[in-house]
């Protein structure tokens, strides 16, 4: 390797990295379809020279990606002048070989083809890398080329240039595309191979809700042969009772990009159909439009008959809890036959229990039939069967205004007690003790408290009584203040006595 010493390396680019660059080049491809012939040919005869090559300098060779007036594909880089010529900002001229003494030597100076004259326009990279040169070779010596020639021989040597970046380009360009194929392959792999070990059945469509993939466990559990339920057929595989219900609600995820949530029956192989749990989410672009959805079905048929069995039960068991309350109203009025002495009592301890009653069937499981009609968690859906008994027809006694709040069953029955027991005192001594009497409540919801106030207009005079201890009122204090965590004020006017209650908003549901 001694020889490649006698000429020069490339500055500020190790061999390496020229090797780098020149790799990238389809120096191969542009060789075989002689597309850098016409430059040549061209050089030639603009030089008026016998010989013209287009020469790349690799590492111990350079290699004539094309060639006018010779049959040499290549020599060793130690006889090339255009290792030399790459290495300059414009064309290098050599007038006389024999007498330049990088050249004297040289084996094509004084062996064939005998070169004398050369002129050479550096190729380089867009990097800066020095590739090569166009050059051309004549057997006798010269002055020089004229500035006419020099020009046009730069001019040819940039558009030999540019035909090789195209080529980079293109070639780099179907390289980054085999790689994005070979990503997106492996990705796809990893996903389906994820979505077959998956004990759901997962799906995927288009942005227009075309279905195009149905992972295994799909066509396992439906039996269908693969593709077949690819697009619309999908739909075909739910309950005739389900498919319209199920349409409905995919359509309107599809143009809103609201999630899909849903259950229906599905088709299973064995031909019966089983209850299935069907949830899609879209995958946006940066700037939110759909690209795809992804979905699953998880059979839920066991869970769906569990839970209505559960339903069955719980109903069964609310309704005998019903009849208890009756069984135990009874139990007193029977009771109070006995005892006289104890009639008014017993009379409000009965309505006490029936409060209670209709609080517990309130917010109690209910089937379809059985179910009231105001919703079960609704505060004035409840006050509202709380005070039928107190309605006169064609017209309600007590009247519920304002803001609606959501309650379960743990504030239920204090909240019942509490309204009792107003509702109590009312017919007893206040507004609804005649014909003429009323009363209002309002709701104000806020945003941590709920006031509710009781106003009675139309009864007799009411004065605030000295004792404060009775039963009811410790019940009213013992649903409002401690079970529920609130607080109640009496105002006595003339006109009626008023209660302000507030509550926090947190007590009424869990």
């Amino acid at each position: 390797m001694t020889t490649l010493y006698s000429v020069p390396t490339s500055v500020g680019f190790d061999e390496a990295e020229r090797a780098r660059v020149i790799s990238a080049y389809d120096v191969a491809g542009a060789r075989a379809k002689g597309q850098l012939d016409d430059i040549v040919a061209f050089a030639a005869e603009l030089c008026g020279a016998p010989i013209a090559l287009l020469s790349l300098v690799e590492e111990e060779y350079q290699r004539f990606l094309s060639r006018s007036g010779t049959d040499l594909d290549q020599t060793p880089r130690s006889m090339s002048f255009c290792a030399h010529a790459m290495h300059h900002h414009d064309v290098m001229e050599v007038p006389d070989a024999r007498v330049d003494p990088r050249f004297t030597d040289n084996a094509l100076v004084t062996g064939a083809p005998y070169v004398r004259f050369y002129a050479g326009a550096p190729l380089v990279s867009s990097e800066g890398v020095p590739l090569g040169a166009l050059c051309v070779l004549a057997p006798n010596a010269r002055e020089g080329l004229t500035r006419f020639q020099r020009d046009g021989l730069t001019l040819l040597a940039k558009a030999a240039m540019g035909r090789l970046d195209d080529r980079r380009t293109a070639r780099e360009q179907a390289v980054s595309e085999a790689e994005a194929r070979r990503t997106l392959e492996a990705s796809d792999l990893k996903f389906r191979t994820l979505a077959d070990t998956m004990p759901q059945m997962v799906w995927s469509t288009l942005p227009d809700g075309f279905h195009d993939y149905f992972n295994a466990r799909w066509y396992e559990f439906t039996g269908t042969p693969v593709g077949t339920t690819d697009g619309e057929g999908w739909n075909d595989m739910f309950h005739p009772e389900d498919q319209d219900r199920a349409w409905a609600v995919w359509r309107q995820s599809l143009e809103t990009g609201e999630p899909y949530n849903i259950e229906y029956r599905l088709r299973h192989f064995d031909g019966t159909y089983r209850w299935v749990l069907g949830r899609a989410l879209p995958v946006r672009s940066a700037d939110g439009a759909i690209l795809r959805w992804f979905g699953t079905c998880t059979d839920i048929h066991e869970q769906k008959l569990a839970y209505e069995e559960r339903e069955v039960i719980s109903q069964e068991l609310s309704h005998r809890i019903k009849n208890i309350f009756a069984v135990i109203a009874g139990l007193i009025t029977f009771s109070a036959r006995g005892r006289p002495e104890f009639a008014g009592i017993a009379t409000d301890l009965r309505h006490r229990i029936n409060a209670l009653g209709r609080a517990h069937d309130f917010v109690r499981p209910h089937s379809a039939q059985s179910r009231p009609h105001a919703e079960q968690d609704s505060l004035i859906g409840l006050l509202g069967d709380l005070f039928e008994p107190y309605q006169q027809l064609g017209s309600d006694r007590i009247a519920v205004h304002g803001d609606d709040v959501r309650i379960d069953d743990r504030s239920a029955t204090p909240i019942a007690l509490l309204f009792h027991e107003l509702a109590t005192n009312a017919t007893k001594y206040g507004a609804l003790s005649n014909a003429d009497g009323a009363v209002s409540i309002t709701l104000e919801r806020g945003d941590t408290l709920v006031a509710m106030t009781w106003r009675e207009t139309g009864g007799p005079a009411v004065v605030d009584p000295d004792d404060r201890a009775g039963f009811g009122s410790q019940l009213i204090e013992m649903s409002a203040v401690r079970q529920l965590g609130g607080t109640v004020v009496r105002d006595w006017r003339t006109t009626g006595l008023c209660v302000a209650i507030t509550i926090p908003l947190s007590s009424f549901s869990r």
